[in-house]
């Protein structure tokens, strides 16, 4: 079943400038209405049989579900790990308004 609506899609990556040029080139694309880099923050997780801890810049992306696939193939495009996280929300309650401009702004 096609997800309708609104889709919150999250990516991190080790450098603000990475971040930025992940989100600059979704919102230039039109895969996605708006991106807010946040950073730096910790992770923490497994990787390669050991766990790790480092800084990183979260990316945080609204889009529609109709266009969340060629979102996430862009991301992975532009993206400097080999194994980015790519994680896709609903958003279940939007403003109208914003929802209006959001659709309006995401083309397909």
């Amino acid at each position: 079943m096609e997800q309708k609506g609104i889709a919150v899609v999250l990516t991190t990556t080790e450098t603000r400038e990475d971040a930025e040029k992940i989100a600059a080139s979704a919102v230039e694309r039109r895969l996605a209405a708006c991106a807010q880099v946040e950073g730096p923050i910790t992770s923490f997780y497994w990787w390669e049989g050991k766990m790790e801890r480092s800084e990183e810049w979260l990316v945080r992306l609204k889009t529609t579900w109709e266009r969340y696939t060629d979102l996430e193939q862009a991301i992975v495009e532009v993206h400097p790990y080999s194994v980015p996280q790519i994680v896709a929300l609903p958003a279940e309650r939007v403003l109208e308004e914003y929802k209006k401009w959001l659709c309006s702004e995401v083309t397909g």
